[in-house]
């Protein structure tokens, strides 16, 4: 899969010496400036109270609190930090990816992505919405964010064996499953937990987000369709990353056949998601047990495809190494948000922002929830852990503007969900790119003006959902 760098700027900028930035530099970047802002910016906090069993923010609790600036020493010692708070997230990348070594080892990817490509090499323009439906669905009813990178390696391959590059086959699954998570129909661990932080009836408007699922997935789709329309028509302003055109075709062109050992690790590969979504929907399943699942596919796929317990491992752990580097960098980003925790600076932000949009129309106090939700967002990528933070302040804040705890909750599911396309701190996109090979500034280039796009959209969404009362309440 990885190839020379010579080879991969060939492909798309020959004759030309690209720019790049590293995304370890650009994060220790955000690291230092981060650290910078606990000197220049007063620190404060809220009171946590319990409720529910879950830790939320007093909104009527802040205070003022002597400054507590990161020292460089300890801006160091965030990334281990970081690491560390992101373990989950860290190793179950790492079982993803020797799960994949593994079930290469056995063939079926190669021989599954060659059949495939030959079946749809007239048909190739229903890859595009048809796969970005399922992770669409996916993470608008299931949540689904980090166990789509699992699918990466057999999507980019098949992209390219179709005549697309690899930014369309990441997009295929990023954008596609990040559409769904905007818009968040019954998305549990964001729309779920802000309207139980809200105190609305669960799920509750789903009317009004099918509309704008609809409206989300339609303009994704086509803004991947004609750039991937584009490449088909000239590769040479394809983006490859780790991968190459040629490797593709061979795909293509290959004769190999699904055997009945094949077909019985795929069988085994669908059982093992419909278990997924099955416990992600009935008992809440998150990353630990969606692993644990990924683990023991792993040794029955291997058993299936007559693999030996040395093959097993060896293609388990060559499977990990192949996303270090992703790991690696969510660890790096974390450490971002334990910098500006330990300098108290994420409360205040809150406060000021509570306190000026107070005094101003109610139709425009909207459009700053939902433009301070977005910023929240780049330093608080989780969606959990933003809702969690910000919810109990806006909650309050929105009951004293006349606007609707509806729309509220609208105003942060947008924000959430669009900033995971393109934040450098957002992990699921930082790992997926790592696995895909793309420079992060590649694919903010590539990907800007869609976020643009979709930012109006949910500009456009909170104010329609103020003017109609979206409610119930």
């Amino acid at each position: 899969m990885s190839q020379p760098q010579e080879k991969i700027v060939s492909l798309g900028t020959a004759g030309k010496k690209e720019r790049k930035i590293n995304v370890f530099v650009l994060l220790l970047c955000i690291l230092a400036i981060a650290t910078l802002f606990t000197y220049i910016l007063p620190a404060g906090e809220y009171a946590r109270i319990e409720a529910d069993g879950r830790a939320t923010v007093d909104a009527n609790s802040f205070k003022w609190i002597e400054s507590a600036p990161v020292g460089l020493f300890d801006m160091i010692k965030a990334i281990h930090t970081g690491m560390v708070e992101a373990g989950n997230i860290i190793f179950f990348l790492l079982i993803i990816g020797g799960f994949f070594g593994v079930l290469r080892a056995t063939g079926t990817v190669d021989v599954l992505i060659g059949t495939m490509a030959r079946k749809l090499a007239t048909r190739e323009k229903l890859l595009i919405p048809v796969v970005m439906l399922f992770f669409a669905v996916g993470g608008s009813l299931m949540g689904m964010a980090e166990e789509t990178l699992a699918y990466l390696p057999l999507i980019i391959p098949l992209a390219l064996a179709l005549g697309f590059d690899t930014i369309t086959g990441t997009a295929i699954v990023i954008v596609g499953v990040m559409s769904g998570f905007t818009t968040a129909v019954m998305n549990p661990f964001t729309v779920g937990l802000a309207q139980g932080i809200a105190e609305l009836p669960m799920f509750s408007g789903i009317g009004f987000r099918l509309i704008l699922f609809v409206i989300v997935y339609l303009v994704s789709v086509l803004y991947i369709y004609r750039y991937a329309m584009k490449v088909k028509t000239n590769p040479s302003i394809g983006i490859y990353g780790k991968y190459t055109k040629e490797e593709a075709k061979n795909l293509l062109q290959s004769s190999a056949k699904l055997t009945a050992r094949h077909k019985f690790i795929l069988v085994a590969f669908l059982i093992n998601y419909i278990v997924l979504a099955f416990g992600v929907i009935k008992f809440q399943w998150y990353m630990t047990e969606i692993a644990a699942l990924f683990i023991v596919l792993t040794i029955v796929i291997g058993i299936i495809g007559k693999l030996s317990a040395d093959h097993i491992v060896n293609s388990f752990t060559n499977g990990s190494a192949a996303l270090l580097g992703g790991a690696l960098i969510i660890g790096v980003s974390r450490a971002i948000l334990v910098v500006l925790n330990e300098g108290h600076i994420v409360d205040p932000m809150l406060h000021q922002v509570a306190e000026s949009i107070q005094h101003i129309p109610a139709f425009l106090s909207v459009a700053g929830m939902y433009s301070f939700q977005t910023l929240i967002h780049f330093i608080l990528a989780s969606g959990t852990g933003h809702a969690m933070l910000t919810m109990p302040i806006m909650v309050p804040l929105a009951d004293l503007l006349d606007i609707t705890r509806q729309t509220a909750v609208l105003s942060f599911s947008f924000a959430d969900g669009i900033g995971n396309m393109i934040f450098p701190t957002a992990t699921t996109l930082m790992a997926g790119l790592a696995i895909a090979g793309i420079p992060w500034t590649k694919w903010a280039k590539w990907i800007l003006p869609l976020v643009l796009i979709q930012y109006l959209i949910g500009l456009i969404a909170v104010i329609i959902a103020h003017f109609i009362g979206y409610g119930p309440f």
